[in-house]
């Protein structure tokens, strides 16, 4: 009797999980070459926004290894509205702390990172949305960078 119990509530739970991150409405990331950011890749990402009412807040993930060089890295966000009109930021990503202990999580030597770039805005219009992401390190080639990602969730 116990285990048909635990195969329903098991179940139930399951039918739960899907809904658990309603708040996500887009989350993308992309692999570097050989874990090393060029000054000259912009990483880009597109995604379709309707919803014009609900605040979001606006993510950009990093995915590090120890052989980073830095305790910060600096980026050139462009966020590409669907009128053809943008918006660049510069962002600071404070990846370690003062004493050199990496932020974020990690596995091994590995660590995520999710960095608020824009928090509680409204999108002013529907429709297709690009963002694209630079390394502003004044570096040629960034080592120790594995992924760049970009997130929008709704703000509670």
């Amino acid at each position: 009797m116990r285990t048909a119990g635990f195969i329903a509530l098991a179940f139930a739970a399951g039918l739960l999980l899907p809904g658990c991150d309603d708040k996500l409405a887009f989350e993308e990331s992309a692999p570097l070459d050989n874990a090393r950011w060029s000054a000259d890749r912009a990483v880009q990402f597109e995604f379709d926004m309707e919803d014009t009412v609900v605040l979001h807040n606006l993510y950009v993930t990093i995915r590090n290894g120890e052989e980073y060089p830095y305790s910060n890295l600096y980026l050139f966000v462009e966020l590409e509205f669907p009128n053809g009109k943008s918006a660049t930021d510069t962002l600071d990503c404070p990846l370690a702390d003062a004493a050199g202990n990496w932020n974020g999580s990690g596995l091994g030597d590995i660590y995520d990172h999710r960095i608020l770039y824009r928090p509680r805005i409204q999108f002013p219009i529907s429709g297709h949305y690009r963002v694209s992401i630079r390394q502003a390190m004044r570096e040629e080639e960034l080592p120790g960078i594995y992924d760049v990602g970009f997130r929008v969730a709704r703000a509670y």
